[in-house]
């Protein structure tokens, strides 16, 4: 009624789903992968080696942000000191950073 029957119409050529649509939907998800799954994969495997590589003595930082000194160390916790005669224990997963050596002592 207020579009003419030929603007209302498909063009001549056009039959059936054109394949512009599938190449855009693939391109997405490849920009998708690489812009964010990609880097988060690369974070979570350097933190799990960080982890897996923590010594007795190493001096971290926990993801609640409590500073520490590391004085025990077992298969799923570690034991850190914060304060002298403190000692807490936390999960490894719990560890976010690894310091340098004499970080605690400047602070």
């Amino acid at each position: 009624m207020l579009i003419s029957p030929a603007w209302a119409q498909a063009p001549a050529g056009a039959s059936g789903p054109g394949y512009e649509q599938f190449f855009i939907i693939i391109g997405m998800f490849a920009l998708l992968y690489f812009l964010m799954i990609r880097p988060q994969m690369k974070r979570a495997k350097e933190h799990k080696q960080m982890t897996e590589a923590l010594q007795k003595g190493d001096e971290v930082v926990t993801s609640g942000g409590v500073l520490g000194k590391i004085t025990k160390i077992g298969e799923t916790y570690v034991s850190i000191e914060i304060a002298p005669g403190t000692e807490v224990q936390m999960q490894r997963s719990a560890i976010q950073t690894l310091l340098p050596k004499g970080t605690i002592k400047s602070i």
